[in-house]
């Protein structure tokens, strides 16, 4: 993934910010770090994304 970095310097890009929740905003970091996107883009079987939750400490809710 190839993040926009055009308007990192705009304000209004990060409006949301003050009003998320922490982890919407931990969410934000984690998705945009190099190495997790490498991470999730190898993880293609039930076993890799296992590694991928304990690597990077996330949790998934079940579907309903």
């Amino acid at each position: 993934m190839k993040l926009d970095t055009s308007q990192w310097r705009d304000p209004q890009a990060y409006a949301f910010v003050k009003g998320a929740a922490a982890d919407a905003i931990a969410w934000e970091f984690l998705r945009r770090n190099p190495k997790y996107q490498q991470d999730f883009a190898s993880s293609r079987s039930a076993k890799a994304m296992h590694a991928l939750r304990k690597r990077w400490g996330l949790q998934f809710r079940r579907q309903a």
